[in-house]
């Protein structure tokens, strides 16, 4: 049986910046696979370069140096206008705050990506409506955010992510402005979800709790990657 092919593969990737000190170098030749259907976690303090390998993973900013491979293509030297298409078409990003439009319901929020996508009205709310009830919000389709708890709205923008069934889910501490409870039910929500549709996650967090139920867990730190052993997921 053939090996599967890894959703996102980063390869050698260096991020720096120029800063008033000088250069600042927070990724120094990364390395790392993320599979279909698998949570991959990552942690590590704050400025340690994790949300640079986000961005640079869902092609809103370009490496130092290194590749990105979508699926196995290396996308990561493409022109703008092609790396927009891929993230609008393989990559659904879910940030701390959910970045809800007041004036929408849940469904249209969900739909708005799909529309975008040149999806009709239709379509595109029918498919909202899908993927915000698996994610436990069936009788919430028609409430604007300010109706909605912040676990709800954060549930609201995980559906948003998946609405145009990406291959990759980047998220950047996604639970991060929850309470401990609605973390663990915001997360287990996207986690089933991953399961189900075999989006791959990579998984940006500080909280230990939610690191040690994903599939596999790396520290940054001073630059490098570290995968961690299931069993002590600390920095």
């Amino acid at each position: 049986m053939s090996k599967a092919t890894p959703v996102l593969s980063v390869r050698g990737v260096t991020r720096t910046y120029e800063s008033m000190a000088g250069p600042l170098t927070v990724l120094k030749g990364v390395d790392l696979d993320v599979m279909p259907g698998e949570v991959v976690g990552l942690i590590g303090p704050s400025g340690s370069g994790k949300s640079s390998l986000l961005h640079a993973a869902g092609l809103l900013e370009r490496p130092t140096s290194g590749d990105i491979l979508i699926d196995g293509k290396d996308v990561g030297d493409l022109p703008e206008r092609a790396r927009t298409h891929i993230r609008l078409a393989s990559i659904g990003f879910v940030y701390q705050f959910h970045h809800l439009l007041a004036e929408f319901d849940a469904r249209d929020n969900v739909a708005l990506p799909l529309r975008i996508a040149g999806v009709n009205q239709t379509d595109a709310r029918a498919r909202a409506s899908e993927v915000l009830t698996a994610l436990g919000l069936g009788e919430r389709l028609t409430h604007q955010p300010a109706q909605m708890s912040g676990g709800e709205q954060q549930r609201v923008a995980v559906a948003r992510a998946l609405a145009n069934r990406p291959r990759l889910l980047l998220a950047d501490e996604p639970t991060g402005n929850l309470d401990p409870a609605t973390s663990q039910t915001v997360f287990e929500a996207l986690h089933d979800l991953v399961k189900k549709t075999g989006v791959a996650a990579l998984i940006a967090t500080h909280n230990m709790e939610l690191a040690g139920h994903m599939d596999r867990v790396f520290a940054l730190k001073d630059g490098h990657l570290e995968e961690r052993p299931a069993e002590s997921h600390a920095y």
